[in-house]
């Protein structure tokens, strides 16, 4: 198989200064590429899903800000458009992370706010391969990977979190296979995980939300990693809904939990999961689905987007500052002043 150009879906056109996003709510039925020229557009982009995933949210922020201000946003109105970026979406961390550190530099002028944006970019893809060289031990030699949502290369600037250490598995000769559950309700297993791994040539199948436990109690799944938009000091993981109840059915039937996530993720100003904002979706991208109704007319439905796994569930939390296992708190602490 001809090796794939690496999928980098963020990044920025410096000749017409606009943010191009990969337009995550096509695939994988289209792949269209949104070119954004200001900071309400790009903040629309995160708020309607056109771009997801916690490190790539951070990322298209950052390039939010620089894009305002390459097109001559005064200080007053770049510190507007980051009050503005930042809003979007209350539960993933990196997009408040990012924010602040570009707020940083806004009097520093366009071409400094620009390159502190790729340097955003490009240290997330270089975190993401460091977390796949340290991550990738922990399978065992042809694993079977179970893994929820998607924390591949799409919800990152490139290379993946969870996925990270599935591709660098590959790599280094461990023919692992995936299952991706199909995340319920926006499918980003069965749209994103599918579709990337397919591009990249990783064995992937689908699988729908409930059928976790059952391949687990035949032995089929050797292990569950996933990403995380939010992890807190304690050891808390917050992710897409239903990493939580993977956790459970994990430590019932005696299989690691793995968390992938970049350091920008922890939040050791968070004290613990509880704390965490869960951002509530509407009902109605729980009962249609391409705008077909699933569901009886007026009946109400529920969109927690985000769950809260506990850290006692967790096996281990992998970042690009080293791998915490154990006591997860005393090991997050450690890696704070590595």
């Amino acid at each position: 198989m001809t090796p794939r150009e690496p999928l980098r879906p963020v990044g920025y056109d410096d000749a017409a200064d606009r943010v191009r996003l990969l337009d995550q709510r096509k695939l994988p039925a289209v792949e269209t590429w949104l070119e954004l020229e200001t900071a309400e557009q790009v903040a629309d982009a995160i708020r309607t899903l056109a771009v997801r995933g916690a490190p790539a949210i951070g990322v298209a922020a950052a390039y939010g800000v620089a894009v305002e201000a390459r097109r001559g946003a005064s200080p007053e109105r770049l510190r507007e458009a980051s009050r503005l970026i930042a809003s979007a979406r209350p539960t993933a961390v990196n997009l408040a992370w990012a924010v602040a550190r570009m707020s940083r530099r806004l009097e520093a002028g366009p071409a400094a706010l620009l390159a502190e944006a790729h340097a955003i970019r490009d240290e997330d893809e270089a975190s993401c391969r460091r977390m796949g060289a340290l991550g990738a031990p922990l399978l065992p030699r042809g694993a079977r990977v179970l893994t929820h949502c998607n924390a591949g290369a799409l919800a990152t600037a490139g290379y993946g979190t969870a996925l990270g250490l599935v591709r660098a598995a590959v790599e280094a000769g461990n023919p692992v296979t995936v299952f991706a559950d199909e995340t319920r309700p926006f499918f980003q297993g069965a749209r994103l995980t599918a579709w990337e791994l397919q591009r990249d040539g990783i064995p992937v199948t689908v699988l729908t939300d409930g059928m976790a436990g059952w391949l687990m109690q035949r032995g089929e799944i050797s292990c569950v990693v996933v990403g995380s938009d939010r992890i807190a000091a304690n050891g808390d993981v917050c992710n897409k809904i239903g990493t939580y109840a993977l956790a459970v059915l994990a430590r019932h039937h005696g299989l690691p939990f793995y968390v992938a996530a970049p350091w920008s993720t922890v939040d050791l100003a968070t004290a613990r999961g509880a704390d965490i904002p869960i951002e509530e979706r509407g009902a109605d991208e729980v009962v249609r689905i391409n705008g077909a109704l699933i569901a009886p007319e007026g009946v109400p439905a529920r969109y927690p987007a985000f769950d809260v796994t506990p850290a006692a569930l967790v096996t281990a939390i992998v970042t690009e500052r080293g791998v915490a296992d154990g006591d997860l708190a005393a090991a997050l602490r450690r890696l704070a002043g590595a």
